[in-house]
């Protein structure tokens, strides 16, 4: 799994023109550690995947999604856990961590489509 996001991030940067040291600038990390994310040789892009998408400019789906054929396994988790500490505990065996992100995301899109229904609301009044 790390090679397969790290080769998607790699090709990510490499379309927007950064350099790799650029980008560990982005992402505070030093060149060396971001090659070893690149190479799938770390699991860190845990981490720093909010910044390498807004750095990128690519939705987190772009770079999370499964493999063809791939079977992703989804390990029980608390509702109540927080995100943050999740993507610590879960670093060397992050199997729930896309499902955490698919779950924050679509929480974002109910609330763009509740501000988009209250603006509408607002434009018809008048």
């Amino acid at each position: 799994m790390n090679k397969t996001i790290g080769k998607r991030i790699r090709n990510f940067r490499e379309a927007k023109g950064f350099s790799q040291e650029e980008l560990a600038e982005r992402l505070k990390i030093s060149r060396s550690a971001y090659q070893r994310l690149e190479n799938g040789e770390t699991n860190s892009w845990i981490n720093h995947i909010e910044s390498i998408c807004t750095s990128l400019e690519v939705n987190l789906d772009d770079i999370l999604k499964p493999e063809e054929g791939f079977v992703q396994m989804n390990r029980d988790s608390s509702a109540n856990e927080s995100y943050s500490n999740n993507m610590v505990q879960n670093q060397t065996n992050n199997y729930n961590l896309p499902e955490k992100l698919i779950e924050q995301y679509e929480e974002r899109l109910k609330q763009k489509d509740e501000e988009i229904k209250f603006l509408k609301s607002l434009i018809e009044k008048k």
